[in-house]
């Protein structure tokens, strides 16, 4: 019989509505909302099957709606499908065939227009399984000539035109107790069919509960799914139309969206009807139960209602392929764990009891090759649709006998993959397993125990108080009924950039499209062809996630390379990844290009962030030309800076980039020359503020002196003024401790201060009682000063070593925990080179302990200064003697005082007795100074 083309005898409806009526009356007293819900969900079915476009409501991921539509196109045999389903998706079907399913179709934007920048990159996801009613319409209407296929739902850009900017209503949580591992749609705003669930939490506990079932997903497979999975079409479709109606009337919330996508929909199907003077007879209107009987007034072809579709915005988006699994699905859907799994394996349990063969796109990988066969059409009938509603509501619901065999291999397998896991499961236990099974599927009025009973039933029997491997038994369960079944996007349907990875990582030798991970090794130096896999690898590295690629062996940095790598590679797991690049660019190269110059003309860019761009594009793509207008961009964001948040990492990269540019055989290029005085003037200017703001930190300063100090040279010979950095440090007053010893360290090395001076203050810093709690941030900022000021090295082993020395343990315990955090958190890569001065200064050997001297101490000085001697008598002695002022004016400038001491018994006995063996050379010299003298 042809349900779209039979005629509705009046009042088809009307008994079931009048039974209704009453129902509600005599449960409630009055009709009141619960009669108006009940007579409007029969009204939608009347409405629903009286529209002469065929409509089949289907439920995502149901294995009942895809049974149904197989026996249904088998049956019709439509010449037009309209699906439920963005409608620029449409070229991405053809490419299913070069794909393992379940996949998913992608749409994904970077740039966007008209949308709120917070919400970039957008990306929205279609997941497509096998056993779902959509992938076998497509199908269908892809191998079978002469049937068109027309995706009419909004627009992926209408997605997010049509979006809230703000949530009105939490959804409700996700019944999925696995997280989405593999990130395999990643944040990703799903477009799903058919998406039946009540949205009403009171409604939903309620239906659990006398469901005596623990998540949605086991009810729908009891109360829905099985009952349904042998039924007629007309039944089928009256009773998902009810259901997809009960559900839209008792959904809170706006429905604005779903009535604008409907009026969409419908304004399609009669544009492209029209167009094309199809009758509808012949086509099949394929959507979401909820949407299947939709009150908006362009509902039917027959409508004349206008609906004006607005314009899409100037975001440019990107269509592809990404690979699906079954856990990405139950995540993003909120799912319970394994639900597509067990509605996978009652696919194929419906298929084989109904003797049904479903539609498949030829050459798809993994998959069987079947004939698509179809029957010979029959001829129109007029008969009329029966009221199938009411004897469905009305009928007890038809249980399946007790398949004793398929719940014994269950039992037996769970238990041999339970052990193979490292429980302790015996025979035993696999008896105990099936018992439970039926115990639990009759305390929950079942027949024959489901997958959720057994699953219960194996938890209880076999798991322990831990989980001895890296599954539990729960787990075990999904893998044993179904697994999570990974898609995989085939080699022609990736994007030109992927292919080109592929092809470019083909002379490695390995089979990417696997997702465990694979060990390559790189031989460079005896294999050069592999240098520009290895070039490749190091720049996948940095677009791609960490995982994707990591190296074990080898690194990669400026001047750096490598002659052997060892890497472990994971392409194929992050192949979302590697699809979602290509929509950038057509080659990785020019992505990062691209990336890079985005990054330092972004709104919040600044100079560290346009040196690290300098600093990739030399080590990835060996670009001098892009690297100098970074370069350029880093100078002009240095300049426009009113902070000095990133003052270290522009200190550590500019050094970098210092090192690497003198290296080599150009030399500095002038963007780093003008970078330099720049950031001189620069920082010379914030100097002040920095030492007094509060939010500037004691690194921050150091790292500003670190540039001021050890780029002076070449800022001065570029043209900068010494007295600028002096008059910054004169005019800083500090108040914080840390701060105080960074300007006494500057002031040092400017020569403002002599050591003399900072022992002085360190030593009443350590006297004074009051000052003793913050000795740790004076000795923390005192090592931050090595960097600009290396000679105070040893002044800070003395400053640590006198107050581990004279302080008193009651003063000494309180404070070394904070000196010991401090000193971890601001000043851990200063620490090596203060443990470097401290092996120099102490001996290295345990009996030289007891006999050290600190060479601070007094005693040193006593021990190391020798006994003043009378001068032994000779020719420098007696000038000296002769001319006394010119030695008098010398002591008096360099602040010296002393006396003349006479002379001693004349010394220097070896040169003397040189002399008198080698008397030539002295008369040689003799006569040139007489021959010059005259």
């Amino acid at each position: 019989m042809t349900v779209s083309e039979a005629r509705r005898a009046p009042n088809t409806f009307a008994a079931l509505r009048d039974q209704l009526a009453d129902a509600a009356v005599a449960f409630a007293g009055a009709p009141g909302a619960a009669g108006d819900i009940l007579a409007g969900i029969v009204d939608d079915v009347d409405r629903a099957l009286s529209e002469r476009l065929e409509i089949f409501p289907v439920c995502h991921h149901s294995p009942a709606s895809g049974l149904a539509m197989v026996r249904r196109l088998r049956e019709k045999q439509p010449a037009v499908i309209y699906l439920e389903l963005c409608e620029d998706m449409r070229p991405l079907l053809d490419e299913l065939r070069n794909c393992r399913l379940p996949v998913a179709l992608q749409a994904f934007a970077t740039d966007t227009s008209g949308f709120p920048a917070e919400w970039a990159p957008l990306s929205v996801v279609a997941p497509i399984t096998e056993a779902s009613a959509e992938y076998q319409a497509i199908a269908y209407a892809l191998e079978t000539p002469n049937v068109e296929l027309v995706l009419v739902d909004r627009s992926t850009d209408h997605v997010f035109q049509w979006a809230p900017k703000e949530s009105e209503e939490p959804g409700l949580p996700a019944e999925s107790e696995q997280p989405d591992e593999d990130g395999l749609h990643g944040a990703a705003v799903g477009i799903e069919i058919g998406d039946l669930r009540p949205r009403f939490a009171e409604l939903e506990e309620h239906l659990l509960h006398h469901g005596k079932v623990r998540h949605w997903s086991e009810w729908w497979d009891q109360y829905v799914e099985q009952p349904l999975a042998d039924a007629d079409y007309d039944t089928y479709r009256q009773v998902m139309v009810m259901i997809g109606s009960l559900f839209r009337r008792l959904r809170r919330g706006s429905t604005v969206e779903d009535e604008d996508r409907e009026r969409y929909m419908w304004t399609r199907m009669r544009e492209h009807l029209s167009a094309n003077a199809i009758d509808p007879a012949r086509a099949l209107y394929i959507c979401g139960a909820a949407h299947a009987a939709s009150p908006v007034a362009q509902f039917g072809v027959d409508s004349d209602a206008p609906f004006e579709i607005s314009p899409r915005s100037a975001t440019a988006w990107h269509y592809g392929l990404i690979p699906s699994s079954h856990s990405a699905i139950e995540a993003q859907f909120g799912l319970a764990g394994g639900a597509v799994s067990i509605a996978a394996a009652t696919w194929l349990k419906g298929l084989r009891r109904g003797k049904l063969q479903p539609f498949q796109l030829a050459g798809q990988p993994g998959a069987k090759p079947r004939a698509a066969k179809l029957p010979v059409l029959a001829g129109e009938s007029d008969a009329e649709v029966r009221d199938q509603l009411s004897g469905f509501l009305s009928r007890p619901p038809v249980l399946d006998p007790l398949d004793e065999a398929e719940l014994l291999e269950w039992s037996v397998d769970i238990v041999r993959l339970a052990r193979r896991n490292g429980y302790l499961a015996s025979t035993a236990d696999a008896i105990a397993i099936f018992e439970t099974s039926i115990l639990l599927a009759g305390l929950r009025n079942r027949a024959r125990p489901t997958p959720y009973d057994f699953q219960d039933a194996a938890v209880t029997c076999i798991e322990k108080d831990r989980v001895p491997g890296r599954r539990d038994v729960r787990r075990l369960c999904e893998i044993l009924l179904g697994g999570d079944r990974i898609g995989q996007v085939g080699y022609a349907a990736l994007p030109p950039l992927a292919r080109d990875v592929l092809d470019r990582l083909a002379p490695l030798g390995l089979d990417l499209s696997k997702r465990t991970l694979q060990r390559a090794l790189l031989d460079v130096k005896a294999t050069p062809e592999l240098r520009p896999c290895s070039d490749l690898l190091w720049l996948l590295r940095r677009l791609l996630p960490q995982d994707a690629l990591r190296p074990i062996m080898g690194s990669r940095g400026l001047g750096e390379t490598s002659i052997q790598e060892s890497w472990d590679i994971g392409l194929g797991k992050y192949q979302r990844s590697l699809v979602e690049l290509g929509y950038e660019g057509v080659s990785v190269e020019q992505v990062l290009e691209q990336r890079l110059r985005r990054a330092v003309t972004a709104p919040d860019a600044t100079a560290a962030v346009a040196l690290g761009a300098v600093e990739d594009a030399l080590v990835y793509l060996g670009s001098v030309r892009l690297a100098a207008e970074l370069g350029n961009r880093a100078v002009e964001l240095l300049a426009a800076e009113r902070t000095v948040d990133d003052a270290p990492v522009v200190l550590r990269r500019i050094r970098l980039l210092l090192n690497y540019f003198r290296s080599t055989e150009d030399g500095l290029p002038p963007w780093c020359e003008r970078f330099v005085t720049a950031g001189y003037s620069h920082y010379c200017t914030l100097l002040p503020t920095a030492f007094t703001a509060e939010e500037t930190g004691p690194p921050q300063v150091a790292a500003m002196l670190g540039f001021l100090f050890g780029m002076e040279n070449l800022a001065l010979s570029l043209g900068c003024d010494h007295t600028q950095l002096e008059l910054a440090v004169l005019q800083s007053h500090p108040e914080a401790p840390a701060k105080i010893a960074l300007l006494w360290a500057a002031r040092f090395q400017l020569g403002m201060l002599t050591m003399a001076d900072l022992r002085e203050r360190s030593d009443a810093m350590l006297a004074n009682p009051l000052v003793l709690p913050t000795v740790p941030q004076y000795i923390s900022g005192f090592v931050q000063a090595i960097d600009p000021a290396p000679a105070l090295k040893p002044f800070v082993v003395e400053l640590l070593s006198k107050a581990f020395g004279s302080l008193p343990d009651r003063v000494l315990l309180p404070w070394l925990p904070k000196l010991i955090t401090t000193l971890k958190e601001q000043t851990a890569d200063l620490i090596p080179g203060l443990v470097r001065e401290a092996a120099r200064t102490f001996p290295g050997a345990l009996p030289a302990v007891d006999a050290f001297v600190p060479p601070w101490s007094a005693e040193f000085t006593t021990a190391a200064t020798p006994t003043p001697t009378a001068p032994s008598q000779g020719p420098g002695s007696e000038l000296l003697s002769r001319h006394r002022a010119g030695c008098d004016a010398l002591a008096s400038l360099l602040g010296i005082e002393g006396t003349w001491q006479d002379f001693g018994p004349p010394g220097d006995h070896e040169l003397t007795a040189l002399l008198d063996r080698f008397p030539a050379a002295a008369t040689a010299l003799a006569e040139q100074l007489g021959a010059a003298a005259h």
